[in-house]
């Protein structure tokens, strides 16, 4: 059994303090300990040319940030690709542009390195333009789809497409190249063999290919130095690839030379949760898997993945488990993370929740990156304003906390009021959800800095008139959250019935054996798992057919499959709740009436609306009046902070 020690304060200390430590990789002083992970942007061009969004964020992760910077994945060619925007490194002018990112970097004094992928099984045919292709043909269940077998002429001319790969990272003055060779990509297919099930010499040696690849790469750029990215585990019994493999991969690495293995979890195609290193799954098996890379081999480790805790960095260097440190998300949510660390200003860092929602949801669906916590994200620092005005505030959840934050950082005075005891609104209520905990840390940032930048907070009122006269603001701004939609549904007014913020704030009880959630999309489910994990049964009713469908993917998966394990939960899609009698409940399903039995608690998730606007005697009283967050158009915390943010910009 494996055990991780737990030591006294002072060596925790010294643990991340050595983490700025110039230290020595390859030929190369590095200036900390830090890496930046490759991470998909999608703010590059169709063509696949660089933007200047993704210099300004390079430029901004750069600064004062990581030693070296992993720049995101680059399909070596075409059939490898993931994303619609991804960068390219194949095309004639390729190293021109990705010079540009390798030059942003190097003027904040941090090393560059070029991530170099073939995606396989796992390509996207909307980017790549032709099917997935693999070692022999398999179906990868996060595309449903089912790549075609590489032909051995094909086999190699991915191998030169590394070759040339190589000689572009040279080109484009990049310091280190990243092979990727886990994650379920293609190296790591050629090398399963539950997955390559070739009789050819590329099956019956599974680790030719890899070898093949790193040789090309070398050979092509022998001074730059070679990560071998790698899965320590990638999670999936059945279809991952197993230890042996992974330990022949090492060896592998050894005798070629590379520089350092840059350990993630997971599979892209069979585990995609612990690829992406959900917020909600056990740290434990990560550190098994850092404990097993480090009993293979003496090369420097590279740990990666939910890296943002200063208390699992320490456990992961007091044991010896890595040399480095990848921080991805982290610096999403606050790039001056490193230096904020380092200065021991722990109060004013905002902290990633792993919950995906602003940065793999929204690439996933075609949108440039973001985070929830960060609207700054490669964008400029926000300038002073012009002309300082006097601002008040009407609600403290994210949308109001986020415009006082920024509004602040502009110059304004800004004064906010909040009719409910405490600052978070909805937000408060967020973190509660199963697997959400996380995500509290990032409220508790604007909570800290409204109590400590606004120039008067005042809690527990309502707001009325006379906070104009006494505020006197050249701007009002409304950011009062949203309320319960109430469903005409005949007989519900007899019942017990809890709202799903009544819920959240348990103000009220449930009652049981039966309870039934009207609305199973993002909220109606959490309350759905937690009352099946209490031993409740559960019924959870929706109209339409897809459930969770305001969910980010990977967290309504993980989500759906918990919940098809509670046997006394029943999800009824499709479903519409039409009257509460005395004998049970009138549902219509697919056109089928049905009768269900009496339920002892009717919980109402059934979305959520504005409030409507302010009232007349107010917009009378002040002529300049902005509304945002939910309290303008129903929308989740990204929205709502980002909104918080775009108010500011305009004053």
């Amino acid at each position: 059994m494996l055990v991780y020690v737990k030591y006294p304060r002072k060596r925790q200390e010294r643990a991340m303090k050595r983490l700025y430590d110039t230290t020595r990789l390859a030929h190369y002083e590095v200036a900390n300990k830090f890496f930046f992970p490759p991470i998909k942007t999608g703010l590059g061009t169709t063509e696949g040319k660089v933007t200047e969004e993704q210099l300004n964020f390079y430029r901004q992760i750069s600064s004062e940030g990581p030693g070296v910077i992993i720049v995101e994945p680059v399909a070596v060619a075409e059939g490898g690709r993931e994303h619609p925007r991804q960068l390219a490194v194949h095309l004639p002018d390729s190293w021109e542009q990705l010079q540009k990112i390798s030059e942003v970097i190097h003027q904040k004094n941090r090393f560059a390195c070029l991530h170099l992928n073939h995606a396989g099984a796992a390509a996207n045919p909307k980017a790549s333009g032709s099917p997935p292709k693999a070692p022999t043909s398999f179906t990868c269940p996060t595309s449903g789809l089912t790549a075609v077998e590489l032909s051995v002429e094909e086999i190699r001319e991915i191998i030169e497409a590394y070759r040339l790969a190589a000689q572009t990272a040279k080109k484009a003055n990049f310091d280190f190249i990243e092979i990727q060779a886990g994650h379920g990509y293609l190296i790591s297919q050629f090398l399963n063999e539950k997955l390559n099930k070739r009789t050819d010499q590329y099956g019956q040696n599974t680790l030719l290919f890899a070898e093949d690849v790193i040789t090309s790469v070398r050979n092509a750029a022998p001074k730059l130095p070679v990560i071998l990215r790698i899965s320590g585990n990638e999670m999936s019994p059945e279809f991952g690839i197993s230890p042996n493999k992974i330990e022949e991969l090492i060896r592998l690495a050894e005798k070629s030379g590379v520089a350092a293995i840059h350990v993630g979890m997971g599979n892209a195609c069979f585990s995609p949760p612990w690829y992406y290193h959900h917020g909600s799954l056990p740290e434990k098996p990560q550190l098994d898997a850092l404990t097993f890379i480090r009993s293979l081999t003496s090369l420097p480790i590279i740990a990666a993945g939910r890296m943002g805790s200063k208390e699992k960095i320490e456990k992961v260097l007091n044991n010896k488990l890595a040399d480095f440190v990848a921080l991805g998300r982290p610096l999403l949510a606050d790039s001056s993370l490193i230096e904020k660390w380092k200065d021991e200003a722990f109060d004013t860092t905002v902290l990633c929740g792993y919950c995906l929602q602003g940065c793999l949801h929204r690439v996933k669906n075609g949108q440039p990156i973001g985070c929830n916590l960060n609207p700054e994200l490669g964008l400029p620092k926000l300038p002073p304003s012009d002309n300082p005005k006097r601002i008040l505030i009407v609600g403290g959840g994210p949308a109001g906390l986020s415009a006082a934050k920024y509004l602040i950082q502009r110059g304004h005075r800004v004064d906010l009021i909040e009719k409910k005891d405490h600052l978070g609104g909805q937000f408060a209520l967020a973190w509660q959800a199963p697997g959400k905990q996380k995500m509290r840390e990032g409220l508790d940032h604007l909570i800290k800095y409204a109590n400590k930048n606004v120039s008067t907070l005042v809690l527990g009122k309502a707001f009325n008139t006379d906070f104009l006269n006494w505020s006197k603001p050249d701007v009002l701004i409304c950011a009062t959250g949203s309320e319960q939609n109430i469903p005409q549904i005949d007989g519900l007014e007899e019942q017990n019935v809890l709202t799903s913020v009544e819920f959240f704030e348990r103000k009220k009880d449930v009652r049981g054996p039966r309870v039934l959630v009207i609305g199973a999309g993002r909220t109606g489910l959490e309350i759905t798992e937690i009352l099946g994990t209490e031993g409740y049964e559960v019924v959870a009713t929706k109209r339409s057919e897809e459930l969770g469908n305001d969910m980010e993917m990977i967290t309504k998966k993980l989500i759906l499959k918990r919940l098809g394990e509670m046997q006394q939960v029943t999800l009824m899609p499709k479903t519409t709740v039409r009257a509460f009698t005395q004998n049970g409940v009138t549902i219509e399903k697919e056109k089928d009436t049905i009768n269900l039995e009496p339920f002892q608690t009717i919980i109402l998730a059934s979305g959520m609306k504005p409030p409507g606007a302010p009232n007349s005697l107010i917009a009378k009283s002040i002529a300049n009046i902005e509304v945002i967050g939910d309290a303008n158009t129903i929308g989740d915390i990204y929205s709502a902070i980002h909104q918080g943010y775009e108010i500011a910009c305009k004053f």
